[in-house]
């Protein structure tokens, strides 16, 4: 898959595509990355990318003109029009990246075009002509759109088939359906003890029937005590069983009596 990035700054994402695991997906062409610096479009002497906003106001916003001329050049350089290549545009108002989010578009077979935003904001006849989706990190503010483009990257290029060593890892991350949309549970290796604190025995049993209850038990524990709402969802969705609900019951009590004092 494909994905072509607009970006002022072309140059934040060298080290994050040579780095890390996930540089295996864009070594090997599994997730293709292409960087497009709408300056490289601008008319001018000084090839102008943004401008004062009108109405007046702090910052300035970034014009459509050249957006759209590098928008084009990435058309005619891919050969194809926005339904087989989106135009995604990370933005407060966007839809939240979640697992869901990322697995649709992991498994996508022609990507999309990412445009990252920068000052105040673009301008809206741009992104009313030409964007196709928004997306969105969480209820805060970036100073651009580089940093949620390298997140979207990084998510989906992980569940690339061969990125990483063990292909079931990525089955027990939190969100992930394989555990029902609960959190992972926690984890520990060497040594057995550390500053006076043991590794949990169920771990070190070799039951593997002990252990995968150990798992799933924490896993619930810490979803109930962290995010309620992913065990309401898993809730709603019938994908807890009697003992799950125990687990639950028992958290939450312990959490109600250690806020009370009892």
């Amino acid at each position: 898959m494909r994905f072509d990035i607009i970006t002022l700054f072309p140059e934040m994402f060298g080290a994050f595509l040579v780095s890390g695991v996930t540089r295996r997906a864009f070594d090997s062409g599994q997730v293709q990355v292409h960087l497009w610096n709408p300056r490289d479009h601008a008319t001018g002497n000084y090839r102008r990318v943004d401008d004062r906003p009108f109405g007046g106001g702090p910052g300035m916003v970034m014009m459509a003109e050249p957006l759209w001329l590098c928008l084009q050049a990435i058309r005619t350089d891919r050969q194809q029009d926005r339904t087989q290549a989106p135009l995604l545009f990370f933005a407060p108002h966007g839809q939240v990246l979640s697992h869901a989010v990322v697995s649709r578009w992991s498994a996508s077979e022609s990507g999309a075009v990412l445009l990252c935003g920068r000052y105040e904001g673009v301008d809206q006849r741009f992104v009313d002509a030409h964007v196709d989706g928004h997306i969105s990190l969480g209820d805060f503010v970036l100073s651009g759109g580089e940093i949620p483009a390298m997140a979207f990257l990084d998510a989906l290029a992980r569940l690339q088939p061969g990125v990483l060593h063990d292909p079931d890892s990525h089955a027990s991350d939190s969100f992930n359906p394989r555990l029902d949309g609960l959190l992972d549970c926690p984890h520990f290796t060497r040594p057995e003890v550390w500053q006076g604190q043991s590794v949990p025995e169920a771990l070190m049993s070799g039951h593997h029937s002990h252990i995968d209850r150990w798992r799933r038990q924490q896993s619930l524990s810490q979803t109930a005590q962290l995010r309620p709402d992913l065990i309401a969802t898993a809730r709603d969705q019938q994908k807890l069983s009697p003992e799950d609900e125990a687990c639950v019951a028992a958290t939450v009590l312990g959490g109600a009596v250690g806020k009370t004092g009892l």
